[in-house]
C-alpha cells in the first residue's frame, strides 16, 4: 500500500521546506520554511535498538521480520514492509554487519510508508545493492526498496509492478494539485536514490497515471530503462 507521508504523519512536512523551492521554484509558504529540516529518521532516533554481537555459530539462514540472511553477504526480501521493518533491518545489520545485496524476491508493497522509506534510507546509507532476480517480484512500495540500492540490478522475468497510493480518505495521488507538498515525499526520495530531478518526477507522474491505487502496471524492460530504475 501507498500512503502519502504527508498525510500519514505530518511531524515530516519539514521534508517539504527543505525541497519545495528547488522543485517548485514558484510555491512555497513561510509557514513551511520555518520548521526545522528534518529527513525520514525517526526511527533511528524514537526507537531503541537491541545489538546483537555476530556469532560465528549462527546457523547459515536467519530471519529478521521480512529478511532472511541466506549467506554472510547477502539476505532475501520475503513479504510486506511494515512499521516493525526498519527495526528488524537495524538488527540484521548489526548481526551480520558483512551483508551487501539485499535480494528481493517478493515484495508486493508497505502498509506503512513513512517506515518503507526510512528502511530504504537505512538500506541506501549502509551501501547495500539490490537485485530481483527471475520469476522475483517488486510491487508498489517494494519498488521504493529496490531504488535503494547503491548498484540495482534484476534478471529477465523480474516484476516491477506500479500503482497510484491512496490515503486515508480513498484519495489518490492526482487528486492533489500538482504543487501540494504530499507529493515531495516520493520526489524527494528518488532524487536522493539518483534519479535526476526531472526523470524522479516524470517516474513519479508515471506510477501515479499507469494504474489506480487497487490496480497494478508491470513496468516494461524498456521503461525501466528509461526511468533508470535498474542502473
Amino acid at each position: 500500500m501507498k500512503l502519502p507521508l504527508f498525510r500519514a504523519n505530518h511531524s515530516i512536512a519539514a521534508l517539504a521546506a527543505l525541497s519545495i523551492a528547488f522543485l517548485f521554484p514558484a510555491w512555497s509558504t513561510s509557514a513551511l520554511a520555518s520548521e526545522d529540516v528534518s529527513t525520514t529518521q525517526s526511527f533511528e532516533i524514537d526507537d531503541e535498538f537491541e545489538v546483537f554481537a555476530v556469532d560465528a555459530a549462527k546457523p547459515a539462514a536467519a530471519q529478521f521480520g521480512p529478511f532472511v540472511v541466506t549467506n554472510a553477504s547477502t539476505a532475501e526480501v520475503h513479504g510486506v514492509i511494515d512499521s516493525s521493518t526498519p527495526v528488524a533491518f537495524r538488527r540484521m545489520i548489526a548481526a551480520y554487519p558483512g551483508l551487501r545485496t539485499l535480494r528481493i524476491v517478493d515484495c508486493p508493497g508497505s502498509e506503512d510508508d513513512e517506515a518503507n522509506l526510512a528502511l530504504s534510507r537505512m538500506v541506501r546509507r549502509a551501501g547495500m545493492d539490490t537485485h530481483v532476480p527471475s520469476g522475483g517480484s517488486v510491487r508498489s512500495g517494494g519498488v521504493e526498496l529496490f531504488l535503494a540500492g547503491k548498484r540495482r540490478t534484476a534478471d529477465p522475468g523480474a516484476e516491477f509492478g506500479v500503482h497510484s497510493w491512496a490515503d486515508e480518505d480513498g484519495l489518490e495521488a492526482n487528486d492533489y494539485a500538482a504543487n501540494d507538498p504530499v507529493h515531495l515525499s516520493y520526489i524527494t526520495y528518488y532524487i536522493d536514490m539518483g534519479l535526476p530531478p526531472e526523470t524522479a518526477r516524470a517516474f513519479y507522474a508515471f506510477t501515479n497515471k499507469a494504474a489506480p491505487h487497487d490496480g497494478v502496471y508491470y513496468m516494461k524492460p524498456r521503461e525501466l530503462a528509461a526511468f533508470g530504475i535498474v542502473n
